[in-house]
């Protein structure tokens, strides 16, 4: 009886071991636009990832829109599209704690899905995804950068198209004149998928 309660004991603690890693979560963000599915790097960015899946899982990003469309200057075609809550108190949770990429080792590369911010310790519900890489958001001495956490795998086609729409001349602050879009494109929901 000990003998076989030992050897259990045992294979249980060797079975995690050998287990295939946990598959990351993928969402789907259904748009009017059509649909971005992305990965979440659950493992290197947990904070920012469990943030982004408790909007999801509350359907709070259901019924929203991306209303920004920040173009680069330099690069025709390049740039980011934010999307989320638009900063609506009532569908907000408390903001989290920065994971900046110098600490998740991730980066913003071309189809980066990564957390919007006044300062830092601020992001709660809205997120861009880039459109070609933006190595100026990330992280680096004397510069907090943004929280990169996951990557669109499928429907970077649609992300292009949002950054293409018409935009108004002014913003909500001087950051963002000239990106506000003129008919924001609606997240119809954000889901988990398998």
């Amino acid at each position: 009886m000990v003998r076989s309660l030992v050897a259990s004991l045992l294979l249980l603690a060797v079975a995690p071991a050998n287990a295939a890693p946990a598959p990351l979560p993928k969402v789907a963000i259904v748009t009017s636009e059509g649909t971005i599915v992305a990965t979440l790097e659950a493992k290197r960015a947990p904070i920012t990832t469990a943030n982004f899946l408790r909007y999801v899982d509350a359907k709070r990003f259901d019924n929203t829109t991306f209303y920004r469309a920040a173009r680069s200057k330099r690069i025709p075609g390049k740039g980011l599209v934010q999307g989320g809550i638009n900063h609506n108190i009532p569908k907000s949770f408390l903001p989290i704690k920065h994971e900046p990429t110098t600490v998740t080792g991730l980066r913003h590369v071309d189809g980066t899905l990564s957390m919007a911010r006044n300062a830092v310790n601020s992001a709660m519900g809205d997120f861009f995804i880039t459109v070609g890489p933006a190595p100026d958001l990330d992280a680096r001495p004397s510069y907090p950068g943004y929280a990169a956490f996951g990557h669109v795998v499928s429907g970077m086609d649609v992300a292009k198209k949002i950054l293409a729409k018409p935009t108004y001349p002014g913003g909500f602050d001087e950051y963002t004149i000239g990106q506000i879009i003129r008919q924001p494109v609606k997240i119809i929901t954000v889901r988990r998928i398998r």
